[in-house]
C-alpha cells in the first residue's frame, strides 16, 4: 500500500480546511484508492513551522494555530528559516503550496513550486500567481522529472474546470470564456442592491472572511483579472499576465447606478470575457448591466459562473454555489489523487 509523504506551505484558512479534510477521509483514501500519508511539514507565514519525518500530529498542528501559538513546538527539527529551506528538508512526496498570491510575479510560490518538482515531489497550489508566470516553465519541469504541477483551486475552488479540460476535452478548441469568477464582488454588488453603500458592503465582506483588510484585490478587479489570466494560458494556450487583461473594478459603481439598473429589470455584475481570434486573445473584466435573459441574471452571493464557448460543443458553463476554503481544498484533495492514481 503506497504511503504518501505530504507537506502545507500555507497554513491559512485554506490550508487548515486541506488538512481538516485530510484527516476526515483518511479511512476512505485507504479503502477506495489503497494509499496512506502523513504530514510531514507544515509551514505558515505567522505562527512558525514544524518538521518530523515521520508524521505530524494534525489535531495538535490545527489546534495549535487555532490558540495563536507556534507551530515550532512541534517539529522534532530546528525550524526552516524559509520556504526553499522547508521544501528541501520536509522529504515529502507532495507539495501543496498555498502561499499569498502576487500578481505581479507569482513570486515565492514560483520558486517553491520548482524547487519541490526538482526534488521530485507532485507540485500542487492554489496559487493564481505562478500559474499566469511560470505555467510553460512549470509544466516543462514536472514533465521533466515525470511529476506533475496541478492547480485546480486556483480558479472557482474545487469546481473542476482545468481537469476537465485536460481530462474530458481531448480534440476540443475554446474559442471565448466568459463569467463571474469573482465571488466577493458579486456578494458586495447583490449588497448594494439591498442599499447598502460600497463601503458597508465591503465590511460586511470582509467581517465574514471572503475579503482581505485591504480589498482592492476584488475592487479593483486584479483578483478577476489574474483568474481570466490563468484560463486563457491554460485552456487556449495564449500566454496572458494580468496586466495584459484590460480591468476596472466595481469602485466608481454608485447605488444610485444600482437603483437605475433595477428600475430596467437589470443587475451590475463583474464580468470577465476573453474571446480568441487565430493566435490572439482580447480579455477583459468591466462591470456591465446584465438582463434576465443572461445565465449571469440570476448568479448571486457568492457563487460564481464561467461559460465557455467550444467549437466541438457549443456553449458549457459551469455554476459553483457558495464556495469556501472547505471547496479550495477539495480542489487541492483531487489535484493530489489526480497526480498519484
Amino acid at each position: 500500500m503506497p504511503h504518501y509523504k505530504l507537506a502545507l506551505l500555507g497554513f491559512g484558512n485554506v490550508g487548515q480546511s486541506l488538512a481538516m479534510l485530510l484527516k476526515n477521509k483518511q479511512d476512505e483514501l485507504r479503502s477506495k484508492y489503497d494509499m496512506i500519508f502523513s504530514i510531514t511539514g507544515i509551514a505558515t507565514g505567522q505562527h512558525g513551522a514544524a518538521l518530523n519525518p515521520g508524521g505530524l500530529d494534525i489535531d495538535r498542528a490545527l489546534a495549535l494555530v487555532k490558540d495563536g501559538a507556534s507551530l515550532d513546538q512541534l517539529s522534532l527539527q530546528e525550524p526552516p528559516a524559509d520556504g526553499i529551506n522547508f521544501i528541501k528538508r520536509c522529504q515529502a512526496d507532495v507539495l501543496f503550496e498555498n502561499t499569498p498570491v502576487d500578481y505581479e510575479n507569482g513570486q515565492p510560490a514560483v520558486d517553491h513550486l520548482a524547487q519541490a518538482l526538482e526534488q521530485g515531489m507532485h507540485a500542487i497550489t492554489a496559487n493564481k500567481g505562478p500559474v499566469v508566470h511560470a505555467y510553460q516553465q512549470l509544466t516543462e519541469l514536472a514533465a521533466a522529472q515525470e511529476r506533475k504541477f496541478f492547480f485546480e483551486s486556483t480558479v472557482m475552488d474545487g469546481a473542476p474546470i482545468f481537469s476537465l479540460f485536460r481530462s474530458s476535452l481531448p480534440g476540443a478548441n475554446l474559442h471565448s470564456i466568459k463569467g463571474i469568477l469573482n465571488s466577493t464582488t458579486n456578494l458586495i454588488l447583490g449588497r448594494m442592491e439591498a442599499g447598502e453603500s460600497l463601503e458597508t458592503a465591503v465590511t460586511y465582506a470582509q467581517e465574514i472572511g471572503i475579503a482581505e483588510t485591504d480589498p482592492s484585490g476584488d475592487v479593483d478587479g486584479w483578483d478577476a483579472a489574474v483568474k481570466v489570466a490563468a484560463l486563457v494560458t491554460v485552456l487556449m494556450g495564449i500566454p496572458l499576465k494580468p496586466a495584459e487583461v484590460e480591468r476596472t473594478g466595481i469602485r466608481d459603481i454608485l447605488p444610485q447606478d444600482i437603483q437605475n439598473a433595477r428600475q430596467k429589470d437589470l443587475r451590475w455584475k463583474l464580468v470577465c470575457t476573453a474571446v480568441r481570434e487565430g493566435d490572439q486573445v482580447s480579455a477583459s473584466v468591466a462591470p456591465q448591466m446584465v438582463s434576465a435573459d443572461s445565465p449571469l441574471y440570476q448568479v448571486d452571493g457568492t457563487t460564481s459562473i464561467v461559460q465557455f464557448e467550444i467549437d466541438v460543443l457549443g456553449s458549457l458553463s459551469i455554476i459553483e454555489s457558495d464556495p469556501g476554503p472547505h471547496t479550495t481544498a477539495y480542489g487541492l484533495l483531487a489535484d493530489f489523487l489526480n497526480a498519484v492514481t
